[in-house]
């Protein structure tokens, strides 16, 4: 069912997106410009590469509503509060950021439990304090992927919805029968989206975070019915074939080559025959080379160990690899949405 969406709904949205962009850039450029780290020479026709596929997402995002794939709401969804109090963390964190960044240590987390987190988790990934193991990580980390990203990065995560969307009108079980998980949750932002648009689903979530899980749990409380786990998707804590829908988004380029086709397979093995996965991540050379030299300037600024390996790991051919059948595979300006279904009935 359609949702035809008025100018002024047009023009506030281009208003909020254009907004965002500029203090993300200005913010960016003093950080930058503080902490003595020299621009990326990308090029003019990269640079309006960029621009030509940002105005493609913001086109397709009002398409989406307009054709119903999700509401209206999740344009105008920007938690304002919310970074407005987490701004102040993050700018007085930003010198640890480059003190750490400058001195490559990649091991500066708290003390944790070795037992419990694989090697390739105990480090600051994107040299953000503390990596994922503290309270006040989970509460800077959606600002700072949203200033990293302009403004873009809900919208990138919410492209893994019109799928979704689709297959429920498609599917034979009721909402309100549907059990969709996330893979890696974080804070929940992805979740949230979701329910928004599709409120009466059976919303699970697994984050090996402890405290990024209780952010997730503190975004979600209004959520009709969700459950939430610190556990490892490696070795996902479900009987086989539990779940109708499966979701991962921004995973799979923090995982060494090894773990991400065990965490595939998990993924395999809980879904339920004919169920759908959608897994969102960076874009890849396959699929995006002629922003090459955004993709491989990543890393070299970020601490993405896994990165450069990912970028020539296809994710289509990973699902295909342990028996997804591919449905389909879409760029969002430097992300990817890769659909597949389990093959059954």
């Amino acid at each position: 069912m359609s949702s035809p969406l008025s100018l002024r709904d047009r023009v506030a949205y281009r208003a909020q997106q254009y907004s965002f962009l500029f203090n993300a850039t200005v913010l960016q450029e003093t950080a930058r410009l503080l902490a003595r780290i020299p621009r990326p020479e990308l090029g003019g026709a990269v640079v309006s590469i960029l621009r030509r596929r940002t105005e493609e997402l913001y086109r397709r995002d009002l398409q989406n509503v307009a054709d119903g794939l999700y509401p209206r709401e999740l344009l105008f969804g920007i938690p304002v509060a919310e970074y407005a109090r987490a701004l102040p963390q993050l700018i007085r964190d930003t010198p640890r950021i480059v003190s750490r960044m400058r001195a490559g240590d990649y091991k500066d987390i708290p003390p944790v439990d070795k037992a419990r987190y694989p090697a390739y988790y105990r480090r600051t990934f994107h040299w953000q304090t503390d990596g994922y193991f503290s309270d006040h990580s989970a509460r800077v980390y959606d600002l700072g992927v949203e200033l990293l990203f302009r403004g873009t990065a809900d919208i990138m995560r919410r492209q893994i919805i019109p799928p979704i969307t689709r297959f429920l009108r498609d599917a034979a079980l009721p909402p309100a029968r549907t059990r969709l998980l996330d893979v890696a949750c974080g804070t929940g932002r992805v979740l949230q989206q979701i329910a928004v648009a599709h409120p009466a689903l059976r919303f699970h979530g697994i984050d090996l975070s402890p405290p990024y899980v209780r952010a997730a749990r503190h975004r979600l409380a209004d959520v009709a019915e969700v459950s939430l786990l610190v556990e490892n998707a490696e070795h996902l804590p479900y009987v086989d074939g539990h779940f109708d829908i499966l979701t991962s988004v921004y995973l799979f380029h923090e995982l060494p080559r090894n773990a991400r086709r065990n965490v595939v397979r998990e993924m395999f093995r809980v879904l339920r025959p004919g169920g759908l996965v959608v897994v969102e991540d960076s874009s890849q050379h396959a699929d995006s080379p002629e922003i090459a030299a955004v993709l491989a300037g990543f890393p070299a600024t970020y601490h993405e160990p896994f990165y450069r390996e990912y970028l020539e790991d296809d994710l289509a051919g990973l699902l295909a690899e342990v028996g997804f059948e591919p449905v389909s595979s879409e760029p969002h300006l430097v992300a990817k949405v890769v659909v597949a279904r389990k093959p059954g009935n």
